[in-house]
């Protein structure tokens, strides 16, 4: 088979965006993947499949070290309000994070070098569950992966604030650390006329949400910056019943290993006075946690220069950013970095109504490639 061109990297993007599925549920989409790298018949592919995630090792010709690109797979559960004529077929959810685009971008850099081998291996890491429980952690620490385990690697995400054409990314620190956050309350319940035999848990829960504000402002160094967000409340059955039951859901997120700390610290603490004032029980539950990404600074620093001075696309130093990744932990173990591909969408990440410019695709293949063959003739 030979490399994917324009046309059929946009069939395979609306073809994924078609069967959006959650974390490790993932069967059509890596059944779909598998179908398209098999076709590409090279005795020097690998393909092995973990889970629903899929490792592919391209062999290079003289090899010294592995080269990997990760491309996460899942969808979200978000019902699409697009206008494509390529909506979702899965009532409920969506790909609403661009993992339609970063799967199409994975097999258009990989069509590249069937062709094109260079010297090292390329590893392709086909990731699921991004979105949560987190993938990238089981992925990077399975057999396969020891078998395959690549010296450098490499991942995008697309920006819809950005235009097409703009690569941007920084040294250092990208995305945040991560937690999820699920808190349970249990008290008595009972008759709405008769709250003196009862411990109401959506009183309790109002406190926790009010009390919980002060954590940021007063416990996380001024100079840091912090996230403690509730966005689900429920509790309760009907209006005249006190609720015997709540749960808060929510996420925090903060750009320093010891800022998590202390904020879980003070959420334990708050909840362990919660109990006592509200003669309640409570369980905390963090939920999926991810890495800060922080990128190899040498590295990406290489790749900002090499793409600027090589190719005409803008390149742009970026912020840090309060958004979570899962790609963290793996260049927490592995040199690597990410970077942000400008989409010029009128809506953002995890919308409904998320439409990313397709022309993107082709500028992260030719980059990626690009950079990949620079960086296997050097040592």
């Amino acid at each position: 088979m030979r490399k994917l061109e324009k046309e059929e990297l946009l069939k395979i993007r609306r073809d994924l965006h078609q069967i959006p599925e959650l974390g490790f549920q993932e069967y059509k989409t890596q059944q779909y993947l598998l179908n398209i790298i098999k076709q590409f018949k090279s005795e020097h592919l690998k393909i092995e499949t973990w889970r629903t995630g899929i490792f592919v090792l391209l062999e290079g010709t003289n090899p010294k070290k592995t080269i990997g690109y990760r491309a996460d797979i899942d969808g979200l559960p978000i019902q699409e309000e697009t206008t494509y004529p390529f909506q979702s077929k899965h009532s409920g959810y969506m790909h609403a994070c661009g993992h339609d685009f970063h799967m199409s971008i994975a097999l258009g850099i990989l069509s590249h070098f069937i062709d094109n081998r260079i010297e090292d291996n390329l590893l392709f890491l086909f990731q699921p569950a991004e979105e949560g429980p987190g993938g990238a952690e089981p992925m990077l620490n399975s057999e396969i992966a020891g078998k395959w385990r690549p010296d450098l690697i490499f991942a995008l995400h697309i920006a819809p604030e950005l235009p097409v054409g703009t690569i941007a990314t920084k040294p250092g620190l990208l995305f945040a650390n991560t937690s999820e956050l699920f808190i349970d309350l249990k008290g008595k319940g009972g008759h709405a006329a008769y709250p003196h035999t009862t411990n109401d848990m959506v009183v309790a829960a109002a406190n926790l949400v009010t009390q919980m504000q002060s954590i940021v402002s007063r416990n996380v160094d001024p100079l840091d910056s912090a996230v403690v967000t509730i966005g689900k409340i429920t509790g309760g059955t009907v209006q005249n019943i006190i609720a015997e039951n709540a749960r808060l859901e929510g996420t925090i997120r903060t750009l320093s290993v010891e800022s998590m700390d202390k904020v879980k610290e003070r959420i334990e603490a708050i909840v362990r006075g919660l109990e006592i004032g509200y003669n309640c029980q409570a369980a905390i539950d963090y939920g999926a946690m991810y890495h800060q990404v922080y990128n190899d600074e040498a590295l990406s620093e290489e790749f900002m220069s090499y793409i600027s001075e090589h190719t005409d696309y803008d390149v742009k130093l970026s912020t840090e950013a309060m958004t979570g990744e899962d790609f963290g932990y793996m260049v927490s173990k592995i040199p690597g970095f990410m970077f942000w591909l400008g989409v010029d969408s009128p809506f953002g990440l995890h919308h409904a109504k998320l439409t990313p410019n397709e022309d993107a695709i082709q500028v992260a293949v030719d980059v990626m490639s690009k950079y990949i063959e620079f960086k296997s003739k050097s040592k």
